[in-house]
């Protein structure tokens, strides 16, 4: 069994990522957020799929949908594509002055973008398969449900979910370079991932996949019947309240990430 990094390796390691990624040009950003925002909606549709089965009861069906939403982060990881979460954690290499603000903010708004397009991408894919009408539309269900629910969190409980569930994304990140083996990074990565899934927390990347979706599947009446919703019941699935939750949830994943950079900048990196 390898031995982990210590917490100051990690942060080194971090700041030196950091710089690189920096460092990215207009074409490699893209590319790799494109993947990044594709990954992270393949491990939403693995969710969704385990999502499906509620007589699981509430408690084991979150831990396993978080399981199954932890494909995401690994496949990040394991590629080097630029997530906008995960790069958050940027803020090491800005505070070592080892890169620009000009540098850190490029990169984070070429990342955002790129992962827009990337979950996207899988969106529209998966709506004109018609994966969701599979079982009788109960995939439909759960696609709906999750959508409607996250368009009627108000402003504040959304950067609140948002500033915890990406604390809890770069610590699974941290855990991930600290370990040296595939094997390693896996399990790094799970237990944060899915305590952020388990507990109902908002991920800026992760509701770019859910809430297109879930809008776009609530336009068939089959499926919206399915549910067991009325139009009236869905008036906040559109594009003005998806804007709203990214919004809010965004602001909240940048302040986590931040928080969670800065803290393990100031203990390892700030003497150096």
């Amino acid at each position: 069994m390898s031995e982990a990094l210590t917490p100051e390796e990690i942060a080194r390691k971090i700041k030196r990522a950091g710089i690189g990624k920096a460092k990215f040009d207009l074409a490699q950003t893209t590319i790799l957020g494109i993947m990044a925002g594709a990954f992270i909606a393949l491990g939403g549709v693995f969710a969704l799929t385990i999502a499906v089965s509620p007589e699981l009861g509430t408690g084991p069906a979150r831990l396993l949908i978080g399981v199954g939403f932890s494909l995401g982060l690994f496949l990040v990881v394991v590629t080097g594509s630029e997530l906008f979460t995960g790069n958050n954690l940027m803020v090491a290499s800005f505070f070592s002055r080892r890169i620009s603000g000009r540098e850190l903010t490029r990169n984070w708004a070429l990342a955002f973008a790129a992962n827009l397009i990337g979950s996207l991408v899988i969106v529209f894919l998966l709506y004109y398969s018609r994966w969701w009408a599979q079982g009788d539309f109960s995939f439909s269900v759960r696609t709906i449900q999750i959508a409607n629910d996250k368009v009627n969190l108000s402003f504040g409980t959304g950067f609140v979910r948002g500033l915890m569930a990406n604390m809890l994304v770069c610590l699974a990140v941290w855990m991930a370079v600290a370990g040296r083996t595939l094997v390693d990074k896996m399990i790094g990565i799970i237990l944060p991932i899915t305590a952020f899934v388990a507990a109902g927390f908002e991920h800026s990347i992760a509701n770019m996949f859910f809430l297109p979706l879930g809008w776009l599947v609530s336009t068939d009446a089959d499926a919206l019947a399915a549910a067991g919703l009325t139009s009236e019941q869905i008036s906040r699935l559109n594009f003005p309240w998806v804007v709203h939750n990214l919004a809010a949830v965004t602001l909240g994943n940048i302040i986590g990430g931040v928080l969670v950079g800065l803290a393990n900048w100031t203990v390892y990196l700030r003497r150096q």
